[in-house]
């Protein structure tokens, strides 16, 4: 057998603490203290534990020259345990999903730190409102209680600051004093496909493009993105739309097109609460735009760059700000959350997650009467004070 380190690896140390009687017996605190070795891979969704020999054997191997495993007839069991976690490779058969993993890594031009990162912030059927409910972390009160006031909401006022002149009330104040996000939407009328069309039109949709050079286009949309790659493909989940099926469709805005997709989920509100790990004040929203990054898209300019993901991020703000202003205009509601469960959608979709990621989920839709779920309207632009 040949073997190998992965490539996109970090070891950690980790201390963790338990109560333990008989250190207050003996007269001490109680508390013990171990420490751990823990292996983290940009192709792994889980971190591999590892003693303090494998640790050591494993920042021993080189990442590019094979090895073969007579050559270190005592580490043998190591590096057959290492090889089926997946920290070292192999070219055993029972080992070829890792080394096909760090494989396509390889090839990627991921910044090794961003790829960990993305990799291992995924979630996968997180409940986390069940969460805050269990540590009692749901309300302002509930945080101020358990963690103490936060920090000062703005910076000191500067001494000798340059006082500036206020304008006259627009629409456009009007029109963003009104963006409050949605947490109460209306299950009793669908949305006019217009709304939709007009929506993903004005925020996604191509208004032209420019081809410097054969196969290097460039789109112009109405929102910026980092280089004028524009790398974030939309998946729309239409759940109340006049004139379109219920179900998961994949947005061509070039062709300002919904295609439904090949695969559909079995349950579209069970999946959809999944989605969003049980933020069930966003799952009745008529729509969601799923927002899902082609890797490759952005990092054929930005490889291995230390702002490539940043810049992602960047773009995502960009589409879900574009989608509330258009929402607001329409008289709708709307939300963005980056607290979803990614692989509901990798799993339905065939994701390889390293090269195409889920990253955000927008929703839009007609805005319930009742507010039930509490909603961020301190100056009553929505929700009109004592009416």
């Amino acid at each position: 057998m040949k073997f190998r380190r992965c490539q996109m690896l970090f070891v950690e140390p980790r201390e963790q603490a338990e109560f333990r009687l008989e250190g207050i017996l003996a007269g001490g605190s109680g508390l013990h203290y171990w420490q751990t070795m823990v292996a983290l891979a940009a192709h792994l969704d889980e971190p591999v534990f590892l003693t303090t020999e494998e640790a050591t054997l494993l920042l021993s191997c080189s990442a590019e020259r094979w090895q073969d495993l007579v050559e270190v007839p005592a580490d043998s069991d190591r590096i057959m345990r290492l090889a089926a976690s997946g920290v070292l490779l192999s070219d055993l058969p029972e080992h070829a999903h890792h080394a096909a993993a760090d494989a396509q890594l390889r090839a990627s031009h991921w910044w090794p730190l961003g790829a960990l990162f993305h990799r291992l912030s995924r979630w996968t059927a997180v409940d986390s409102v069940a969460e805050m409910e269990q540590n009692q972390l749901v309300t302002a009160q509930d945080l101020v209680r358990r963690l103490g006031a936060p920090p000062a909401e703005t910076l000191p006022r500067a001494a000798g600051a340059v006082a500036l002149p206020r304008r006259e009330a627009s629409q456009l104040d009007d029109l963003l004093a009104a963006r409050t996000t949605c947490r109460n939407f209306d299950t009793t009328r669908p949305l006019p496909l217009a709304l939709l069309a007009g929506t993903l039109e004005h925020v996604l949709m191509a208004r032209s493009h420019v081809e410097p050079e054969p196969g290097a286009r460039f789109l112009k949309k109405n929102v910026p993105s980092a280089g004028g790659l524009h790398p974030i493909e939309a998946y729309v989940v239409a759940q109340s739309v006049d004139g379109l099926e219920p179900g998961l469709y994949h947005y061509h805005p070039v062709a300002h097109e919904l295609a439904r997709t090949p695969l559909q989920p079995d349950a579209l509100p069970s999946f959809v609460l999944r989605l969003l790990a049980g933020q069930r004040w966003f799952a009745d929203a008529h729509v969601l735009v799923i927002l899902v990054c082609r890797f490759e898209r952005n990092f054929w300019k930005y490889q291995n760059h230390v702002k490539a993901y940043r810049a992602i991020t960047l773009d995502a703000g960009h589409i879900s700000q574009a989608i509330y202003t258009e929402a607001t205009a329409n008289g709708l509601g709307a939300f963005v959350t980056a607290a979803i469960n990614e692989s509901e959608v990798e799993n339905l979709l065939g994701l390889e997650p390293m090269a195409d990621g889920p990253v955000a989920v927008c929703g839009v839709g007609w805005r319930s009467a009742q507010m039930e779920t509490s909603e961020m309207d301190p100056a009553g632009r929505v929700w009109k004070v004592g009416v």
